[in-house]
């Protein structure tokens, strides 16, 4: 292992353009997720000016929005923020399935990173928990692995 190259990205911004997409619906959690990834690209160097946040109605409209968003080609990398939460009914399933394949689907058919920080949980409790309290900020991990895979892919490219 002493000779072996590694190629990693790091967590500094410099010049990187980063979108922040974010349901209102469970916006009482999501809102917490938006700050926490605001929070964590600007303690790496981020400006106002380097970040947007577009609003989406729900986590089944996210991946339509994030396709447009990196068809753009004017962000490194886009921070998806949502969260499902199980109901009664089969609709949990549907929504958080189809958000995570859209996402991906995004991702592997632009080249521009997606983030995923969906809280797909079994409460209401769970998903406060991931939103800032006792599970750390998902929001905020997320945008790690954005800025993370930006710089990455930036390594591979030159």
């Amino acid at each position: 292992m002493d000779n072996v190259k590694i190629i990693e990205g790091d967590l500094q911004v410099r010049d990187l353009r980063f979108a922040i997409a974010a349901t209102r619906f469970n916006q009482f959690v999501v809102d917490q997720l938006v700050l926490g990834a605001v929070d964590i690209l600007k303690r790496h160097g981020a400006s106002d000016k380097q970040l947007e946040i577009i609003k989406v109605p729900g986590a089944y409209d996210l991946p339509l929005v994030v396709r447009k968003l990196a068809a753009s080609r004017r962000y490194d990398a886009i921070v998806a923020l949502g969260a499902v939460i199980r109901g009664d009914t089969a609709h949990f399933d549907y929504v958080a399935g189809e958000c995570a394949g859209g996402l991906a689907r995004v991702s592997h058919d632009t080249g521009v990173p997606v983030a995923f920080g969906v809280l797909t949980t079994e409460t209401v409790e769970q998903a406060i928990d991931r939103a800032g309290t006792k599970s750390g900020n998902k929001g905020a991990d997320a945008a790690l692995c954005a800025l993370e895979l930006a710089n990455l892919l930036r390594r591979l490219e030159s």
